[in-house]
């Protein structure tokens, strides 16, 4: 599989942004690696936080959440999927499926061996990590969920996230920092913006962005669809705290805490919360506030 690699450089300097990166491959399926990099901060032996991360952001987009996290004691690991971040960028669209990154992810939790995870998810960090509690579900002890879906293609997905799909393959430069700052109800810095940017010095490092978009599952016909009507399916059944934290101002995902709260037994008793002027992107408007949430939530809910 072909790739590119953002080179270290483009990533010097950047604000609130001085973790330690690390890295591990993973397989491309083709006989080849694909190298993943990953945030780990905190004590190894604490328990672990994931923080999973959507589209076109990154590990970046959890900056200030980190170090509340790490704080309080935990140990907080922020993976960039493949094609985001720092981790390796193919570069041709078809490379990049729901599945190879689902299967991508699987190999972090592996070769990371974590286990009583809670997992923190947002946008495509959702519709991935959600898959990794369904086909590992002993490795999770709770979830939170945020301006996120697991989408099966039975339900339109609306008339916004239709018009940011259509944005994104008619575009012709596809301006992540631009987007980002969007979809928050703040006013990004220019030197945040470009801290967006980072991750793709050139057009031909975003295939993955581009392709993201066309790979939620929007019809029944999607190759997608069976694996997340299976994960629902072991979903419904999930008994371990689920907690939804959605902002209020998200015009893709409003309303979808409600789904979650409905179908997924462990939201039951849990102290689902809206997070109060918030974007799309909560992580980068509310960060404290964010954290504080995933904290009481692990306090309210401690591992058997």
């Amino acid at each position: 599989m072909q790739f590119l690699r953002t080179d270290d450089s483009c990533f010097e300097n950047l604000p609130d942004y001085s973790f330690t990166p690390n890295y591990l491959m993973v397989d491309d399926v083709e006989g080849g690696e694909l190298r993943v990099h990953y945030l780990d901060e905190g004590p190894k032996e604490a328990r672990p936080i994931l923080l999973m991360h959507g589209e076109p952001s990154w590990s970046y987009l959890y900056r200030k959440m980190i170090p509340i996290l790490v704080n309080a004691g935990y140990r907080v690991i922020a993976p960039d999927l493949i094609g985001f971040g720092r981790s390796d960028k193919p570069t041709q669209r078809a490379d990049y499926t729901y599945q190879r990154h689902v299967d991508w992810m699987h190999c972090v939790l592996n070769q990371l061996e974590l286990n009583d995870i809670t997992l923190f998810c947002q946008d495509w960090g959702g519709l991935i990590g959600l898959r990794l509690v369904a086909e590992q579900s002993d490795r999770f002890a709770r979830v939170v969920a945020a301006n996120t879906v697991l989408p099966t293609g039975e339900h339109s997905p609306g008339e916004a996230f239709k018009q940011w799909q259509t944005f994104s393959q008619e575009v012709a430069i596809f301006p992540a920092g631009t987007i980002i700052n969007g979809g928050v109800t703040s006013d990004l810095t220019p030197e945040i913006i470009a801290a967006y940017n980072a991750p793709y010095p050139e057009e031909k490092y975003k295939e993955g962005a581009r392709q993201f978009p066309l790979l939620v599952p929007t019809s029944m016909d999607d190759p997608s669809s069976k694996d997340n009507i299976a994960a629902w399916q072991v979903l419904s059944e999930w008994q371990k705290p689920f907690l939804t934290a959605f902002s209020d101002k998200d015009p893709i995902t409003g309303g979808g805490d409600k789904i979650f709260q409905k179908l997924i037994p462990g939201t039951k008793g849990q102290k689902h919360t809206t997070i109060i002027n918030g974007g799309h992107f909560l992580q980068e408007d509310q960060s404290e506030r964010l954290a504080e949430v995933i904290l009481q939530f692990i306090s309210d809910n401690p591992s058997d």
